[in-house]
């Protein structure tokens, strides 16, 4: 299944979504004219390596510069391919409008980079001897997809189910589209933990981190003079 759009309004323009969208498109395409050694010495640069913060004197001996935190905003408009970056802002563009309308865009900015934080710090702390590098804006959007859950529970979001490609729709309250994709986040928790606990390419621990920063967080952001809008189908 695969999410179309959904039906709640924006009573505002969501500049920060779409140019949070623009400078991570702009970054990947960056990254993909690079040689591919070029653009992975930039992922481990730039992306957020658990082992360099647990253990700074490997990190030293390896050469990471000392004391660099840069990493943990810069990690979050990397993308290491096609489908990475094709599904992070997918999501964002159907998701993140809304929140941004309810928060305004300085404290939907601010709520975003916090949720990016947290999903990465969930992540260190639960893979916290790796040395392969986390990319990707999935712990930010984490956060408004938590954001979403609980203040459009009953909106209702129009997926496509590619069944031999035919133009079938179906419209699922949010609450059960977004808890199965919690339920798949934890899934795939477990599955890595029995099949192979030292290695894996997804940040599982971080989409989790990132969601339940949205769920806690998101009160606090809020413009206390925006209504919730209406569903309009």
């Amino acid at each position: 299944m695969i999410p179309i759009r959904d039906t709640i309004p924006c009573y505002h323009r969501p500049i920060i979504t779409w140019s949070l969208i623009g400078v991570n498109i702009l970054f990947f395409i960056y990254n993909q004219i690079l040689p591919d050694e070029q653009r992975q010495n930039l992922f481990y640069l730039l992306g957020t390596v658990p082992a360099r913060y647990v253990h700074p004197e490997w990190a030293q001996q390896v050469g990471y510069p000392a004391g660099n935190y840069l990493p943990f905003i810069a990690s979050m408009f990397l993308h290491g391919g096609w489908l990475h970056i094709i599904m992070n802002m997918w999501l964002l563009w159907i998701f993140g409008d809304n929140i941004e309308d309810r928060m305004g865009p300085t404290r939907f900015i601010l709520f975003y980079v916090l949720c990016g934080l947290v999903a990465q710090l969930l992540y260190i702390v639960t893979n916290a001897n790796s040395p392969v590098p986390i990319i990707g804006a999935s712990g930010a959007i984490a956060g408004i997809l938590g954001a979403y859950f609980f203040l459009y529970p009953y909106a209702r979001i129009v997926l496509w189910v590619p069944i031999l490609f035919l133009p079938i729709f179906i419209k699922v309250p949010a609450i059960a589209f977004l808890g199965l994709w919690l339920g798949i986040q934890f899934y795939n928790v477990t599955k890595t933990a029995i099949e192979n606990p030292m290695f894996t390419d997804v940040a599982w621990w971080g989409h989790i981190g990132g969601f339940f920063a949205g769920v806690i967080l998101y009160r606090f952001f809020l413009l206390p003079d925006r209504p919730t809008p209406v569903d309009t189908e």
